[in-house]
């Protein structure tokens, strides 16, 4: 599905915005995350107009260090884990290296469903007491335009890995330059899960297998039976999707 952002209204200015950033730190862990603030405003998009107000993006992608902690219960006691507390509401164990040998710290998580995506949200508002989501798709492609109205970055390559200059796997993230609004990777590196406006799951975003020219902030892709094909269980995982690398996500914080 192509999609064409409309106009853009801005209730508050890059500077304020880039001034209101909080770190998450989850408790019992060191491992902590910066969220930023999405200036409020509107977007249009197939003639509809969405608001937005009051919304944290993560500054990247959900990264290993983050994921690893929902995904192998280290917030847990060795006896809670011995209790299989949790057990049913945590991933299963995955098929090998999860992440690809790509590389792990610093690194995005990627290869989890939608639904994995949602249930990590739901465990990380339960140890926050905060409320945290998956982006809604036109709340994904407000804060990826940054207030750019083109259909794309310039200089792309400054800003994304994309099939030209990945070598085929995703990077740490946070290493290219930042949009207009302080966050990275938003094009490119691991596509994105997002809520499509038919509460779909869709990624948003494109990764780093696809070329420059097809990549830009209206770029969606839906999931197909080739993204689990290799999966040899019945029914397939719904954690894992065996033949995806380039699934990732990132976070919004709603009212913080």
């Amino acid at each position: 599905m192509h999609i064409t952002a409309l106009f853009i209204f801005l209730n508050l200015t890059p500077q304020q915005a880039s001034l209101d950033i909080f770190e998450e730190k989850i408790p019992s862990t060191l491992s902590s995350f910066r969220m930023r603030r999405v200036p409020d405003g509107e977007i249009t998009i197939n003639k509809k107009k969405y608001s937005i107000k009051n919304i944290y993006f993560s500054e990247t992608e959900i990264t290993w260090d983050v994921y690893d902690i929902w995904l192998y219960r280290l917030d847990l006691t060795a006896e809670e884990r011995a209790k299989g507390i949790d057990a049913e509401s945590r991933p299963s164990k995955p098929y090998g290296a999860p992440d690809r040998g790509f590389g792990h710290s610093g690194y995005p998580a990627i290869s989890m469903t939608y639904d994995a995506a949602e249930q990590f949200c739901a465990w990380l508002s339960k140890k926050t007491n905060k409320h945290y989501r998956l982006p809604t798709e036109f709340e994904w492609e407000y804060a990826a335009r940054a207030g750019e109205k083109s259909s794309s970055m310039s200089n792309l390559l400054d800003y994304a890995w994309v099939w030209e200059n990945s070598m085929s796997k995703t990077h740490p993230v946070g290493k290219k330059k930042p949009n207009n609004w302080g966050f990275f990777d938003m094009l490119g590196n691991a596509a994105e899960w997002a809520k499509d406006v038919d509460g779909k799951p869709v990624l948003c975003g494109g990764s780093f297998l696809d070329k420059q020219t097809n990549i830009g902030f209206s770029t969606r892709a839906y999931q197909t039976p080739k993204w689990n094909q290799t999966d040899p269980q019945n029914p397939k995982s719904k954690w894992w999707l065996s033949d995806a690398p380039f699934a990732g996500f990132r976070i919004v914080c709603q009212d913080k």
